[in-house]
């Protein structure tokens, strides 16, 4: 039972990352304003407020008599064991719960208030509401039985994994056993080598698996606020063991992990290090130019890149793929909800003070945002029912977090502040002005259908400020879920449609779906832009660029 309990946390969890999405805070000054503004609410409007008690009341009323109907959401699973529903006590808990929850709902959205503010109170009502669920206290049936099963171990195991997440974890619950993983052992174990260092990244060449291989390789570049091995997690997962075992040469990109000292790195800095390692590529293959693959941030990066060689008129890339990647950085989303002027210009201030962005201190904020899915059902899992944290590898690379610099954090808000790159020459990186309309080149663009870090319908207007023809896919998963997305899932779906429209909600509707993986989809795209087939090389590596060391290298391991 424990292990289901953990497949289902984990399975939710990694639906809900916040992780690669560099964005801004939350200001505990906007939240407790927003405090303010909800407590203000009940006293300025008064006949409204009094009116919602009553409804309450009556609510609570019905509850009391048995006569009430009310039931949690059909993806709500906080409820699912069956006491909440045939035991009368608690069924009269959960729906008195249930009632009081949708009525403050209800209730600050019908107030006098501006759209933004009734946004912020309900995030605020949430936090309030889904922290006091009665599943998150003792009286939780699922801990009560555990407790009596164990004879009290699962209350000893819960309090020791508390104290060990306030000392250890900033006193959240813990996602995942970390001490079940190690990066190169039994993560990240796709044969490769480190084919060329500078400051910034290593470039890893991956061993290919066939014995005859593409001329045109492929170059991956991986977001800044994680590690890699995203693309390079159990063999089955692996991205990158996928593309050696279809005849492609294959190239990721480790970012290094920056400290205080790198705190000037901005754009123009990963840029430049790209060049020198598009360079390494072309000279190690001795292809002219190469395919690459950006993701989530690093994804904003690559295309960047681009409009720097299409102002410089060097034809380096031959084709790219963005995988969940927004450049239209117009999104209305739970991340962008308290960023506001103030509150972006406070956070840039933070983080040059301190030299860096701390992932973990992000992945916290985000954590706040889906707290059901990514706090409460740890705490519940971790401290109530006394369970170990999970064993997953994506939620352990999830929480392998890095820093951004200050300067390149700078640049991100700026982006999501004034979204310079949906107009010609208003974003400059290396001394050129970028006009995303200049990069050409043939592209492939992944979004997620469920993905509410980067709205599907946002890639979808990003695919549009390019110039080259577009190959969009949407897949019917989420965020990480769209990237790790292997052959074989029986759950598997994606749509394609061959004309861009100017209306997302079009294009679906036209499109055809498919089903199984997108990664054959994007193999047979890949091919048909690879080149000749030619032998495989017996050695990673040429003379001007030796193996340095063996795959994954020693930036990933970098704290």
């Amino acid at each position: 039972m424990a292990n289901k309990n953990n497949e289902d946390i984990s399975q939710k969890a990694s639906e809900n990352i916040l992780g690669p999405n560099p964005v801004v805070g939350i200001p505990a000054r906007d939240l407790l304003s927003t405090a303010r503004l909800v407590l203000r609410q009940t006293v300025k409007q008064p006949i409204h407020s009094l009116k919602h008690v009553g409804r309450l009341g009556l609510a609570v009323k019905d509850v009391m008599l048995g006569r009430s109907d009310i039931a949690p959401a059909p993806d709500d699973k906080r409820f699912s064991d069956p006491t909440w529903s045939l035991n009368p006590l608690y069924r009269r808990y959960m729906q008195t719960y249930l009632a009081w929850r949708q009525e403050l709902n209800t209730w600050i959205t019908q107030a006098d208030l501006t759209p933004q503010d009734i946004s912020r109170a309900q995030f605020v009502i949430a936090l309030m509401t889904e922290a006091m669920a009665p599943t998150n206290t003792a009286l939780n049936p699922a801990a009560l039985k555990r407790f009596f099963e164990t004879g009290g171990k699962s209350l000893f195991d819960g309090l020791t994994h508390l104290a060990q997440d306030l000392v250890h974890n900033g006193g959240m619950p813990s996602q995942v056993n970390m001490n079940a993983f190690e990066v190169g052992q039994n993560l990240a174990t796709t044969k490769g080598s480190v084919v060329f260092r500078n400051e910034v990244l290593e470039l890893i060449q991956y061993k290919p698996l066939t014995e005859e291989v593409y001329e045109r390789p492929v170059l991956v570049v991986p977001p800044q606020i994680n590690k890699f091995y995203v693309f390079d997690l159990s063999p089955e997962k692996s991205l990158a063991r996928y593309l050696v075992s279809s005849h492609l040469q294959t190239f990721v990109v480790s970012w290094r992990n920056p400290t205080k000292a790198q705190r000037e790195w901005g754009l123009s800095t990963y840029i430049e290090a790209l060049k020198e390692a598009i360079d390494a590529v072309l000279a190690i293959t001795g292809s002219k130019d190469l395919s690459m693959l950006g993701a989530c941030s690093g994804g904003v990066t690559t295309v960047s890149l681009l409009g720097h060689l299409a102002a410089l008129k060097e034809k380096k890339v031959h084709s790219f793929t963005l995988l969940v990647s927004v450049l239209d950085t117009d999104v209305k989303t739970q991340v962008a909800l308290f960023a506001d002027e103030k509150s972006i210009e406070a956070a840039r201030r933070m983080s040059y003070q301190s030299g860096v962005l701390e992932g973990r201190d992000m992945a916290k904020v985000f954590a706040w945002m889906r707290p059901n899915d990514l706090i409460w059902n740890y705490w519940v899992n971790n401290y109530l029912l006394g369970n170990e944290p999970p064993v997953f590898d994506i939620l352990f690379w999830n929480n392998d977090t890095t820093r951004l610099p200050a300067a390149l954090h700078g640049e991100f808000l700026e982006l999501f502040k004034t979204n310079p790159l949906t107009r010609p020459g208003a974003l400059e990186v290396c001394g050129t002005p970028i006009d995303l309309k200049q990069v050409k080149c043939d592209f492939f663009c992944i979004a997620g259908l469920n993905d509410h870090i980067t709205p599907w319908e946002a890639c979808f207007r990003s695919a549009r400020l390019l110039g080259g023809k577009c190959e969009f896919v949407l897949s019917s998963s989420g965020h990480i879920q769209s990237i790790l997305n292997p052959p074989g899932n029986p759950k598997g779906r994606f749509f394609t449609n061959s004309q861009m429209s100017e209306d997302p909600k079009h294009w679906l509707e036209t499109a055809t779906k498919q089903s199984d993986s997108w990664w054959q989809y994007w193999r047979d795209w890949l091919h048909a832009r690879a080149g000749k087939l030619k032998p495989a090389p017996a050695v990673l590596g040429n003379d001007d660029y030796p193996a340095l060391e063996a795959a994954p290298g020693t930036y990933v391991h970098e704290r």
